[in-house]
């Protein structure tokens, strides 16, 4: 318990450090440069642009120096948005015949000189101004070599589980920066990224979200709902095993759409399990058809798999994009399931279905132990997620970033069971809101920053643009292919988190693609997580939970009848994004 209690206590204490500096981070928005000197009846000059890379991004934080007629007047930094301005005042009469260079450069990228003389200043009282853009190209230099081997290395660690994957990204990250700040130091091109990029890589909207969302169910399970919704599924089947298994996928599936599919199996793998064995069923042939929907389910709202919220948080997408694009696809899926399921274990559920000697005795004894116990917070628990519902339904109109709604929501659900002394916050603090995993992604933002940054997903982003030679139809093929089958044998979050920026960019450069390729990476992403134990956060949850009850599966278990079923979705979603071309 003590040691329990310390690890809590450290992860929060780090926890709030990165707030804290996230929060308190500033200048990021402005240039750094010297003070200008000033020269008695000089005259003012004023170069001014913005530092790109060769997928017109803005380059942060490169070195700028300028000098005339060969020697160095200051030195200045871009901003977060690419931005430099540099003011100095020249002696008077001497701008006709100066001539000026721009050397600029960074860990990554190809130095480039810019010359200029002062015929190229514009003039207006005195005054001598020119604006500038330089592009960069990529240079694969030591800075690239190491933050890319770190992060396969760490990548490794969470797909296999070597090492805690809040541990094995929390050491990739600070391998990164102390390389930087160490090595970096003595030789520039060691130099991944600062301090300040990493935090600022830190998409603390997503953690928001999560840490409210984490809130509000760990409020309304005091209240026993999800258990009491487990026995009116048996109830409305009547003893009808498949019926049952198709009523708690649905269940599953929704809860997972409005919820979050790893939380939703956290409360319900219990549930199942003591209903399976109650029907002499074997708990994976009634949980594996749940986790499978869980994944399906939360790939139709921006909030239901980590994935969409990573999704929606970077591209501007909102709840209702998501809605209109991807739930009638995932809906179309959830019946190609019911089949699936029915081909795959109906024999095992007609056999447990003939064990039941007395449903109705048997529906008499779940309603006796599944009962909602404290209706009170209940109502004030649904309308509290109503209303946060709703706001996430809207968040759009507001201009208003969901984790407000999920943090909104969180606070006056808190306040609620604190008041009526229904809630324990301090075993609410430490077993519901699970800090590791807000860690981990707090961790994993800077770890895909650092690539980013070296320039790993611009070589990633440039070979699939080469290889769709800029096709429509071959970039979202392969952007959902490549997304689904890494994420069956990889933790699809950080895989996520890698193809961010580099769906931008393509739907940018790709005509016509609009928000499709967001789409193909968000059904790849989700979709793809059902095809191994591995392959999603909800997956390794549930078959953990039946391992501790005694029903271990194997890789290859799990992988008989997900892989397949993997395989049919995102044939379903190829075919559906080809013909409908959601936007």
């Amino acid at each position: 318990m003590r040691t329990q209690k310390a690890l809590l206590l450290v992860t929060v204490t780090i926890a709030l450090s990165f707030l804290c500096t996230f929060a308190f981070a500033g200048g990021h928005g402005a240039t750094k440069g010297q003070e200008m000197v000033h020269i008695e009846g000089g005259e003012y000059v004023t170069i001014a642009g913005t530092i790109i890379d060769s997928h017109q991004e803005p380059v942060s934080e490169a070195v700028i120096e300028f000098s005339m007629n060969g020697h160095e007047l200051l030195v200045v930094e871009t901003a977060g948005n690419g931005h430099y301005l540099a003011e100095f005042m020249v002696e008077k009469g001497v701008m006709h015949t100066a001539t000026f260079e721009m050397n600029t450069h960074k860990a990554s990228f190809v130095t480039k000189i810019v010359e200029f003389s002062g015929h190229d200043f514009a003039e207006k009282g005195g005054h001598y101004y020119v604006t500038e853009e330089v592009a960069l190209d990529r240079h694969l230099g030591a800075a690239f070599w190491i933050s890319t081997v770190v992060f396969i290395i760490a990548y490794i660690l969470i797909a296999f589980e070597l090492l805690h994957r809040t541990i094995a990204a929390m050491l990739g990250a600070a391998l990164m920066m102390t390389i930087s700040y160490t090595i970096g130091t003595i030789n520039p091109e060691f130099h991944i990224f600062s301090f300040h990029s990493a935090v600022a890589s830190i998409d603390m909207n997503v953690v928001f979200l999560l840490m409210g969302m984490m809130i509000i169910v760990g409020v309304l399970k005091n209240t026993g709902v999800f258990q009491w919704c487990a026995y009116i599924s048996y109830k409305v089947a009547k003893g009808r095993i498949f019926v049952l298994t198709i009523l708690l996928m649905i269940f599953t599936a929704i809860s997972s759409a409005f919820l979050d599919n790893v939380t939703t199996m956290l409360l319900l793998t219990g549930v199942a399990i003591e209903i399976a064995l109650s029907c002499n069923l074997n708990p994976l042939h009634l949980l594996i058809p749940l986790v499978l929907a869980s994944n399906v389910g939360g790939t139709s709202t921006l909030i239901g798999d980590p994935p969409n919220i990573m999704i929606g948080s970077y591209s501007g997408l909102t709840f209702m994009n998501f809605v209109v694009a991807l739930a009638a696809l995932c809906t179309v899926c959830m019946v190609v399931m019911f089949v699936f399921t029915k081909l795959w274990w109906g024999k095992a559920y007609e056999k447990a279905q003939a064990s039941v000697a007395n449903v109705e005795e048997f529906t008499a004894e779940l309603k006796e132990k599944y009962k909602i116990y404290d209706p009170t917070l209940l109502t004030y628990g649904l309308i509290i997620l109503g209303f946060t519902v709703f706001l996430f339904l809207s968040h759009g109109y507001w201009h208003m970033e969901v984790s407000i709604a999920a943090l909104m929501g969180a606070s006056v659900i808190f306040t609620v069971g604190l008041v009526t002394k229904k809630v324990d916050m301090l075993h609410l603090i430490e077993k519901d809101i699970e800090w590791p995993t807000l860690m981990f992604f707090i961790f994993l933002f800077i770890l895909v920053g650092a690539v980013e940054e070296a320039g790993l997903l611009a070589v990633i982003a440039d070979w699939i643009l080469n290889m769709s030679k800029g096709n429509f139809w071959i970039a979202m093929t392969l952007i959902l292919w490549v997304a689904a089958i890494m994420s069956a044998f990889v933790d699809n979050i950080p895989f996520t988190a890698t193809m961010l920026p580099i769906v931008a960019y393509l739907t940018k450069v790709i005509p016509g693609s609009e928000n499709t390729l967001w789409w193909a990476l968000a059904v790849g992403a989700c979709f793809g997580g059902n095809g191994t134990i591995i392959g999603a956060s909800a997956n390794v949850v549930t078959m953990g939970i039946a391992e501790s009850k005694g029903y271990k599966i194997s890789f290859i278990g799990f992988m008989k009848p997900a892989f397949p079923y993997m395989i049919i979705s995102i044939l379903i979603a190829q075919a559906w994004l080809m013909i409908f071309r959601p936007v």
